[in-house]
């Protein structure tokens, strides 16, 4: 692409940030463990769902209109054109590991959570899987994204306030959705509980994978301009050149 030039950027965690982000990871794991292995094969709320849903699913029994409409943000078609706007900003600035970051970021956290977890714990509501929600999943794994791209790297003071907000504002994003699928009666509270460790955990793990070395020679590979089109450059300027003449 004419105008924007790729290249591997800075690395998506600053250095002191890593091992945070593994224990991030780790903390996350074991969340969704935990709370897996209690609810497996439950049908029903236990008593702590039951105290935390009950006055949401009360609330929004006569605003149904406007839960469908909360919920909406995390289902594929727009959680796909958020992503989309995130590769595309990360593209414009050239940053391709952030590109590849949000890129995958959704459908990881959405493979692991349908594919593998839900299967797994097989924990049901009104008949269907619920654990962990996978709408909650989409939405933090989006925030976690912005988070990592926006917060996490090592920069120089500046549009701090920004930089903050926006990430601030994902995760309420993400909260209001968890409430209203609560509030649809399709998760329990603890379905979306998980749903966002999965999510963080799985951009943690992404962004720690991408800042490998093996990684990021692989981008820096990626980013190289090819050599056709270095070669195409190269007669042009010449060409340019020689009419100046």
């Amino acid at each position: 692409m004419d105008g924007i030039h790729l290249r591997p950027g800075r690395p998506l965690l600053a250095a002191s940030a890593r091992p945070w982000a593994g224990a991030l990871l780790a903390c996350c794991a074991i969340l969704v463990a935990g709370l897996g292995v209690p609810f497996a094969d439950q049908a029903r709320a236990d008593r702590f769902d039951h105290v935390v849903d009950s006055p949401i699913i009360t609330w929004f029994g006569g605003h149904q209109g406007l839960v469908v409409w909360l919920a909406a943000p995390g289902s594929p078609i727009p959680a796909g054109v958020l992503s989309a706007a995130i590769v595309v900003a990360c593209l414009l600035t050239g940053r391709l590991n952030g590109a590849v970051l949000a890129a995958a970021a959704v459908p990881a956290a959405a493979g692991l959570n349908d594919g593998l977890l839900k299967p797994l714990v097989h924990r049901t509501y009104l008949g269907v899987l619920t654990y962990p929600s996978g709408h909650t999943a989409t939405m933090f794994a989006l925030a976690a994204t912005i988070t990592v791209l926006l917060v996490m790297p090592s920069r120089p003071a500046g549009a701090g306030a920004v930089r903050v907000l926006i990430p601030a504002a994902a995760y309420v994003l993400g909260g209001v959705v968890a409430i209203a699928v609560i509030g649809l009666r399709w998760h329990y509270f603890t379905d979306t509980v998980a749903g966002a460790a999965v999510a963080i955990g799985t951009v943690c793990g992404l962004a720690l994978l991408l800042d490998l070395p093996a990684a990021r020679r692989w981008l820096a590979w990626a980013s190289r301009q090819p050599p056709a089109a270095r070669e195409h450059r190269g007669h042009a300027a010449r060409a340019g050149t020689g009419a100046s003449r």
